[in-house]
């Protein structure tokens, strides 16, 4: 709380200072005075995200965080489905993340892309894959969402 807060910069100030009688009151008063406008403790509303409160994750001084509201008058099915895609897309987002990093540090799979030779380090790194004189053709880039449609669809439920 700010009383404690101040609390603890008066007793470093006293403890590394000289300081006088006067300015010690004045810094007790100041302290005193900063309890005045503390906001009061108050009761906890009740509201349907209490249901999750024990859930990993929920810790002070938010408690269960949902701030879009996904989670009103949800039961626990819908809760672990949406925990599940939650912790899915994390670890896509992570190995997105590494692939972004291998392939800028110049680390490109052996071989060909393609029939016509070309190899996977002639296309360019992040945005210049998709984009620019060295992009990966159109026709490539289908194939890719395709496959990760396929994915989605077949293999990476949304129920563990």
């Amino acid at each position: 709380t700010a009383l404690n807060a101040i609390s603890l910069f008066v007793s470093i100030y006293i403890l590394n200072s000289n300081i006088t009688m006067m300015k010690l009151v004045a810094l007790a008063a100041l302290a005193g005075s900063a309890a005045a406008f503390a906001p009061a403790m108050t009761g906890k509303a009740s509201t349907a995200l209490n249901a999750f409160e024990g859930e990993l994750g929920a810790q002070p001084p938010l408690g269960f965080f949902d701030p879009l509201g996904m989670l009103d008058d949800a039961d626990q099915a819908k809760f672990d489905r949406l925990r599940y895609t939650e912790i899915k897309h994390g670890r896509i987002a992570q190995l997105a993340f590494l692939g972004q990093i291998v392939t800028r540090n110049g680390i490109h799979l052996p071989g060909n892309i393609d029939y016509a030779g070309h190899s996977f380090d002639s296309f360019g790194n992040g945005w210049a894959a998709l984009e620019g004189p060295n992009a990966i053709p159109q026709e490539g880039f289908c194939q890719i969402l395709l496959f990760i449609g396929f994915l989605e669809a077949n293999f990476m439920k949304d129920i563990p």
